[in-house]
């Protein structure tokens, strides 16, 4: 008869597994039956082993009992499309600048490439994804996203129309609830809709805090490509108060694209969202060490009594 006997490298390993799963348990137990949304984008849905990651850890939450709603950007896919097509990307403050032509190839990289992907790399794990977006069945209702910039030379102020780039104002949220409620994972591309049934491209981040507020969720995490929010000598912070995250955002050390992801959250808090963070995507399994560790990673922001 032969016997295996693990070595002591072996049972090291084991052990650190066992001790990390025990760990987890509380912060299971804490977020079970909570819903969270989690805007998805960046270097960790541009990378294969990052984005296989990713799925799995989305299916993991759903059968822990956690209740997880993906928003997806997808810039990078969008501006690749555009190249293909010799259709030059411009971006004003941030934003794309999007006419008739440039919306409709949005609408195809978003709702139709980018969201079926997810959703099947999700569904390989054995989660339940439905793919959704914002301006079917009038999801998302949305309005012209008009830019004001200020002139270097006289400071004056000019609005600057954008073209199809437009902000949500309201949520048909029930649909989304009925998925979940049906057991699946919705999987949400950023779009919008008029009453006029023009279609609107819409920041991945804005959606994802708009219907975390509008669903009152437990957390909303923002995938970004930077460990989250720096101070001024470029050392993450781990956390921050809602009041303090109101007064850095005005700070000459946050600049590009942080101020309006630290804007999202704030304004997601104040629907009535209970904890949001900021979070490095460029980590595997970044999603499962920000819920399920005892320090997280990234920066959350909490409610002044939480602190």
């Amino acid at each position: 008869m032969k016997f295996d006997f693990l070595s002591e490298s072996d049972q090291a390993y084991f052990i650190h597994k066992a001790s990390t799963l025990v760990e987890a348990l509380p912060y299971i137990r804490q977020h079970s039956g909570d819903i969270i949304v989690i805007k998805y984008g960046g270097h960790a849905m541009g990378d294969k082993k990052l984005s296989s990651s990713f799925a799995k850890d989305i299916g993991l939450l759903k059968e822990i009992g956690i209740l997880p709603i993906i928003v997806h950007g997808g810039g990078p896919q969008i501006g690749e499309r555009l190249k293909n097509k010799n259709i030059d990307s411009k971006f004003i403050e941030g934003l794309r600048v999007t006419d008739i032509e440039t919306i409709k190839i949005v609408e195809e990289v978003l709702s139709k490439d980018i969201n079926s992907e997810i959703v099947s790399s999700i569904s390989s794990t054995g989660g339940r994804a439905i793919g959704m977006s914002g301006n079917i069945n009038n999801l998302i209702t949305a309005t012209k996203l008009n830019v004001e910039i200020k002139e270097s030379d006289s400071n004056i102020e000019k609005i600057i129309d954008i073209g199809f780039v437009g902000k949500p104002t309201d949520l048909k949220s029930q649909i989304i609830l009925n998925h979940i409620e049906n057991g699946e994972i919705p999987v949400i591309a950023p779009l919008g809709i008029d009453k006029e049934n023009f279609i609107y491209n819409i920041n991945a981040d804005t959606v994802a805090g708009f219907i975390a507020g509008k669903l009152k969720a437990s957390k909303l995490l923002l995938l970004t490509d930077v460990s989250g929010i720096l101070d001024d000598n470029e050392k993450l912070i781990s956390t921050l108060s809602l009041s303090d995250a109101k007064k850095i955002i005005t700070k000459n050390f946050i600049s590009g694209g942080m101020q309006p992801k630290i804007k999202t959250c704030i304004d997601a808090m104040e629907q009535g969202v209970k904890k949001s963070t900021i979070l490095d995507g460029r980590i595997p399994h970044s999603v499962i060490l920000e819920l399920f560790t005892e320090h997280g990673i990234g920066t959350q922001i909490v409610s002044e009594y939480e602190i």
